[in-house]
């Protein structure tokens, strides 16, 4: 995940120092701490010289996200922005859960069977490396689904139901699953 923003996305990004906070698509947790500390220190140093840093993503910053394990390290102020599930269900114009309903935000790229059984609504964060077969589970556990790829991007994709999900959705690709009522 690259922390640096395209110009035209925030007005006056051309006239801000951009840092590149790199940390490579692994699972190898010496390589993604070594990553984190090389980002964390990256950091510290412009607050070391009186500078405000704020760390833009177009992921969650605290869910499964990079961000929060650089953010652990700095341990600086950095205004947290709204989780996407959040900003999908306000898309969708739909709530993510009624009354006593339970919640469940679920990493969609481990086994996510027993998650799916749990009562009330289930976010699939992160599905898309696995989404044949995240759509497989869904339908074999009876659940409805809309997706929302690209959320608040110029090439924002909504699905309303699994089976209009496709194989091969890009990596900011979100799904709600609810049960049928």
């Amino acid at each position: 995940v690259a922390y640096k923003i395209a110009s035209g996305i925030v007005d006056g990004i051309d006239e801000k120092e951009c840092l590149n906070l790199s940390t490579p698509m692994t699972k190898d947790k010496a390589v993604l701490d070594a990553a984190y500390q090389a980002a964390a220190e990256a950091i510290i140093e412009k607050l070391k010289e009186g500078k405000d840093v704020a760390c833009l993503t177009l992921g969650d910053p605290t869910i499964y996200s990079t961000y929060i394990y650089i953010h652990r390290l700095v341990k600086a102020q950095i205004i947290n922005g709204i989780p996407s599930f959040c900003a999908v269900s306000a898309k969708l114009g739909d709530s993510l859960v009624d009354r006593s309903e339970q919640l469940h935000i679920i990493p969609s790229t481990y086994d996510i069977e027993d998650g799916l059984k749990l009562p009330g609504t289930k976010v699939l964060m992160k599905a898309a490396s696995k989404m044949h077969l995240v759509k497989e589970t869904l339908q074999r556990n009876e659940l409805k689904g809309s997706m929302i790829e690209n959320c608040g991007m110029p090439d924002e994709h909504i699905y309303h139901s699994v089976e209009e999900i496709p194989d091969d959705a890009g990596y900011y690709s979100l799904i709600i699953a609810k049960e049928h009522k």
